[in-house]
């Protein structure tokens, strides 16, 4: 199966495609705006370096948040219309599985993105399986939840925010990545259940409507 994922969730504007986890080509490039503009580009240029044509693709996979409002509805509206204009599968991945899914270490992983205002996003993950939700709380609530998994074993937090992980870890071990890898988000998508995807707010947009 050819998956092509795209990930403007977070940190970065990536792409990446892969013939049955076999990664054939992928970009990256840091931004936290800007994504409207460079992922049309981006996506054609790694379709190029990979010697395929869109025909070419079974699926499209898309990280559907938790992350940037205006990024994520820029990479779900590019990914849905692509899949229509192809007539193949479009499917959502949880930015927070695909940090989580990016490290390989042994133990509990918790992935982790600063949310505002004192809060995270946050999910938990045993053997590469999901052990809640994810779901917004604030700071002093995900180290408890860290600091009671440290008693039991090994701890791996994954997110883009260095002092957010700081301030969670407690013994911890830690890795700082802006934003999921888009080879991860592909391999995620392959696998996925055939389920149009949708966005994944866990809280209110900062901005408010103007009133009368």
């Amino acid at each position: 199966m050819i998956t092509l994922a795209l990930d403007t969730c977070l940190g970065a504007c990536s792409v990446a495609v892969i013939d049955d986890g076999r990664a054939l080509a992928t970009a990256s490039e840091a931004m936290t705006r800007g994504h409207q503009e460079r992922l049309a580009p981006m996506t054609r240029d790694v379709m190029a370096a990979a010697g395929l044509a869109f025909g070419d693709l079974d699926r499209i996979g898309v990280t559907v948040g938790p992350g940037s409002f205006t990024g994520l509805r820029v990479g779900l509206a590019f990914a849905k219309g692509l899949a229509l204009a192809l007539d193949i599968p479009c499917v959502g991945v949880g930015t927070l599985a695909a940090l989580a899914a990016g490290v390989k270490t042994a133990g509990a992983r918790v992935a982790v993105i600063d949310s505002g205002r004192g809060h995270v996003y946050r999910q938990m993950f045993d053997d590469g399986q999901a052990a809640q939700d994810p779901d917004v709380v604030t700071l002093d609530v995900a180290a408890a939840q860290v600091a009671e998994t440290l008693k039991r074993g090994e701890v791996t937090l994954v997110g883009p925010s260095d002092a957010v992980l700081a301030a969670v870890s407690g013994a911890a071990a830690r890795a700082v990545v802006a934003a999921p890898s888009a080879v991860v988000v592909a391999v995620l998508a392959a696998s996925a259940p055939l389920a149009p995807p949708r966005p994944l707010y866990l809280r209110p947009p900062d901005a408010k409507a103007k009133t009368a």
